[in-house]
């Protein structure tokens, strides 16, 4: 990796959609870290989450889409009023929430990878 700020900021935005999305990654509570035994994983649509920092600090709810290019997640709950009196929701970057529960519907998400030999 480049020590250039530029150079760093070109790979980050042409980098390919399937390394991007691991980096929208969020920190698991404690109980889901233990039965992970993992620290983060990429957040999906369908998670349960809670923001820990920012304006809206403390709500909760569930993920209500993810944007890999930018690199945020929008959350049920969280909006902003516009002057036209309509609720738009709100961008938040997924380092600033931490994972309550997952959506268990895939069941590969978890689905440990056995080694060849």
């Amino acid at each position: 990796m480049s020590k250039k700020p530029s150079k760093t900021r070109k790979e980050m935005y042409n980098m390919p959609m399937h390394k991007a999305s691991k980096q929208v990654a969020s920190h698991l509570n404690e109980k889901l870290a233990k039965e992970f035994k993992k620290r983060s994983i990429p957040v999906r649509k369908g998670d349960t989450v809670k923001i820990i920092r920012g304006d809206n600090k403390g709500k909760e709810g569930k993920i209500t889409a993810v944007n890999r290019h930018s690199r945020k997640i929008f959350v049920e709950k969280v909006v902003t009023k516009r002057s036209n009196g309509e609720e738009k929701q709100i961008a938040i970057d997924a380092s600033k929430v931490i994972i309550k529960d997952v959506d268990r519907t895939d069941r590969k998400r978890f689905e440990v990878k056995k080694e060849k030999n």
